[in-house]
């Protein structure tokens, strides 16, 4: 599994053959600022947790590109399709689904927050419920994209179906959970190997670093690793401590994990 971070919650993911992208903001996300032409090279996925537009962003540009298949809730799979987006490469579901992607299947759970896409004259469209993703692969790591979110119990569940290695984590306070309170969701509900950071740095009025969120997380089993945006970094399944993972060639391994 290889990954990129391009900024506040936009994630390529790249195992076998599927390359997927999740919340593509690029070209007006303040963190990258280079467009989505590269991010979305060879894409095969485009994966939406919900319809603001620092997370929706470029999808409907990217998809009309590429043809990649579109996951997400009901709403905006049939906004997007009526936007121009291939209506035979959409793959809607909503919380407690689960579907097959080819290659994977995404779970639709539960996240608190909001949906909505806001137009130039200032109008909201509703765009259904937020959601997080769960992706599982057959031979690789379960990784759970939890989208924008607070703390709920229920994370328990998740935990208890889903088992997930890998934690996406909201931290920048505000608009999602702090950066303490995330690290307690991680802690208390989930037996992550690693945890990575998202939505923060990115606007003023959330939290500029990952601080917080590391600090919480100093003693427990779960790594938390913090990757500079932008550099591709694997996650070496076949190696039982990820410190031993190899580099390969022109990316980073690990080179940000903080205990």
């Amino acid at each position: 599994m290889k990954l990129t971070w391009y900024g506040h919650s936009a994630f390529r993911i790249e195992v076998g053959a599927a390359k997927i992208l999740i919340d593509p903001f690029l070209s007006n996300n303040p963190s990258w600022k280079r467009g989505w032409a590269e991010p979305a090279e060879g894409v095969t996925h485009v994966l939406l947790t919900h319809g603001h537009n620092d997370h929706f962003g470029d999808a409907l540009a990217i998809l009309k590109k590429t043809d990649a298949m579109l996951v997400a809730n009901f709403e905006i799979c049939n906004y997007l399709a009526g936007q121009g987006a291939n209506g035979d490469k959409v793959n809607p579901g909503l919380h407690g689904g689960t579907v097959d992607c080819c290659g994977f299947t995404t779970a639709f759970v539960n996240a608190l927050h909001s949906s909505s896409f806001g137009m130039k004259d200032g109008q909201n469209v509703y765009l259904g419920n937020p959601t997080g993703f769960v992706l599982h692969f057959p031979d690789d790591k379960t990784l759970y994209h939890m989208g924008d979110t607070d703390i709920f119990g229920d994370m328990a569940l998740i935990q208890e179906l889903h088992q997930p290695d890998i934690g996406i984590v909201p931290i920048g306070d505000r608009l999602t959970m702090g950066g303490a309170v995330a690290a307690v969701a991680c802690r208390r509900y989930f037996n992550f190997e690693i945890a990575i950071p998202c939505h923060y740095g990115s606007f003023p009025i959330i939290d500029q670093t990952a601080d917080k969120f590391v600090a919480g997380m100093e003693g427990s089993r779960t790594k938390a690793l913090v990757p500079e945006i932008g550099k591709a970094f694997e996650l070496c399944e076949d190696k039982p401590d990820i410190n031993q993972c190899i580099p390969g060639a022109g990316l980073s391994c690990f080179t940000s994990i903080r205990p």
